[in-house]
């Protein structure tokens, strides 16, 4: 079933280390990466030459909780992978990563993104013998450097021949059953992944803040179209890199938005100060009157931190958010699903009662989360609520690994600001430009993403 929110393809994590310690550290990455996918988990683990996997369906904790993690075995390179499916379903053959065999080895793959030609690649792999357990495009990728590994009777040029032919979206890390970690980013460099460095040896993973969770420094983005080949955890290659590049593409800037976690440094700029940076500008082009200014959490709460800075508006909290609800809950009847919001996210009414009220959010996808949040704030007894959003609308779906409702689903696409104002039930309602946010993440070193706001078109915030 569809959410009001947007959701992200995947988390990957590896690891080349001097200790037999792989399996655990790429659990607390997987761990601290765990809001970029919650359907599924999974680590891939070589030990003397093979390649061992557990993968399943469930949070990072509940795949490998308790002794589970240490039925793999301890070696020194690991990747592992947790999922939120755009392609493929939710059984555990579609669950990364996938390990590939073949005639003197395996191959374990995690990967970030969205395969845009992975249907002809797959008929093209199919016809030439492989066979497929399930119909996620990571398990093309895999296949795809494996078939290239054995025309190249060598896996790094196999990784490089594999990553030339894909088109779209992929931040992948690699594990060969020679204790060899391969980290490719798209030319165009849609998803993020980095490096960082500790005593024990190398570690990717698509954030920062998944290193540092685990005692790696951060080191560096990898860079667009670049493949780094890490052995015996030193970096022993860097510069090899593709040259097509998929013209007006650049870094999906969601990623500052929403999807990426707020101590993230991604491209050379902090997550945290784009938000709050987003904010300001935010309180620049759509003023209003008010009490307080509240974010809803959590990745509201940056924002709204600017547009309070910038306006002098009091900062408040006008939620006690549940923090142990995780997947648990199931709503039968309509009324208990129109109440699930209240489950999560419980309004503090000794805060906003009598108040006029500011409420910060990333986004409004089809107005069906954002209605029943104002709505359970008037309830609460806030006198207003006059709405600001972060990004732009959003009017086009994604091919690259951001799970959009479809275009007809899009509240933007049905209703005028004005008529979204009224649905929603706020009193005011203003989106950022798009040239504003784009100005609050202008210490990125990438281009962006942004056609699911445009598509070339010109797109202005509103205040009703």
């Amino acid at each position: 079933m569809k959410t009001d929110k947007l959701n992200e393809e995947c988390a990957v994590f590896g690891v080349s280390l001097r200790t037999d310690e792989a399996v655990g550290v790429t659990y607390n990455g997987l761990v601290a990466l765990q809001h970029r996918g919650q359907e599924g988990a999974g680590i891939a683990v070589v030990k003397n030459q093979r390649i061992f996997c557990h993968k399943a369906p469930g949070l990072v904790t509940e795949v490998f909780s308790g002794e589970l993690t240490h039925t793999l075995p301890q070696g020194r390179v690991a990747v592992g992978h947790a999922r939120y499916s755009t392609t493929g379903d939710h059984r555990p053959e579609n669950m990364g990563p996938f390990v590939t065999d073949y005639f003197t080895g395996r191959v374990a793959t995690a990967h970030n993104g969205n395969i845009t030609n992975a249907p002809e690649l797959r008929k093209r792999l199919y016809e030439s013998g492989v066979r497929f357990e399930g119909d996620s495009d990571s398990e093309v990728i895999s296949s795809l450097i494996v078939h290239h590994t054995i025309n190249n009777s060598n896996t790094v040029k196999g990784a490089i021949a594999a990553a030339g032919e894909l088109r779209g979206a992929f931040s992948l890390v690699i594990a060969t059953g020679k204790n060899r970690l391969i980290a490719v980013r798209d030319p165009s460099g849609f998803r993020p992944l980095c490096i960082g460095e500790s005593e024990i040896g190398i570690a990717v993973a698509s954030e920062s803040c998944a290193l540092e969770s685990c005692g790696f420094k951060f080191v560096r983005d990898v860079q667009p179209g670049e493949v780094i080949i890490v052995e015996d955890g030193v970096v022993n290659s860097k510069g090899v890199l593709l040259t097509e590049k998929e013209a007006g593409c650049g870094l999906c800037i969601f990623e500052y938005v929403y999807f990426a976690r707020a101590d993230s440094i991604i491209d050379g700029l902090s997550v945290y100060d784009a938000r709050r940076k987003a904010g300001a500008i935010l309180a620049r082009e759509h003023p209003i009157d008010a009490d307080l200014v509240c974010g809803v959490p959590d990745s509201g709460l940056e924002a709204a931190y600017g547009y309070s800075r910038e306006s002098g508006i009091p900062l408040a909290s006008a939620f006690v958010k549940n923090r142990y609800i995780g997947r648990s809950f199931i709503y039968p009847t309509q009324s208990q699903r129109d109440a699930a919001v209240k489950l999560k996210l419980n309004p503090l009414a000794a805060s906003v009662v009598g108040k006029r009220i500011v409420l910060i959010d990333d986004s409004i996808v089809r107005g069906t989360t954002s209605g029943k949040i104002i709505r359970n704030l008037k309830n609460a007894g806030a006198a207003q609520v006059h709405m600001r959003i972060s990004s732009p609308p959003i009017r086009h779906v994604c091919h690259y690994g951001t799970d959009i409702d479809s275009e007809e689903n899009l509240i933007i696409n049905k209703m005028n600001i004005e008529e979204i104002c009224r649905h929603i039930g706020a009193d005011s309602l203003g989106y950022i430009s798009l040239e504003g946010l784009r100005q609050a993440c202008d210490g990125c070193s990438l281009s962006f993403c942004t056609n699911c706001f445009s598509k070339n078109q010109n797109i202005e915030g509103s205040n009703i």
